[in-house]
């Protein structure tokens, strides 16, 4: 991952609705969830809870697949992963170690 998806990502990630959207299915798990569970579980209209989701989908966060009639949104573990690790891959590199001091009891 370069800085700049995941300066994408995370500004996606940036919005409280999105947040807790993603959230949301991050929980639910592989599985997903449909998209009219999802509305009623955040309780926000159909028009706002579609144009966040564009937003994730868009930033491969989401992905949408059509099962009949139903619409099931899931959490892109591996591009949550990827970020997290981005995130981490670097933490206390400088300091010669790759563990954080122990918390003195």
């Amino acid at each position: 991952m370069n800085v700049e998806e995941a300066a994408k990502q995370l500004e996606a990630l940036g919005n409280p609705t999105r947040l807790e959207l993603y959230r949301t299915l991050v929980r639910a798990g592989h599985g997903g969830l449909p998209v009219n569970q999802v509305q009623e579980r955040l309780g926000i209209p159909a028009s706002t809870l579609s144009h966040h989701l564009q937003r994730l989908i868009r930033n491969g966060l989401v992905s949408q697949e059509r099962q009949a009639t139903t619409l099931i949104c899931r959490a892109v573990y591996p591009a949550m992963d990827a970020l997290l690790g981005f995130l981490g891959d670097e933490c206390c590199i400088e300091e010669g170690c790759s563990q954080a001091p122990e918390k003195a009891a």
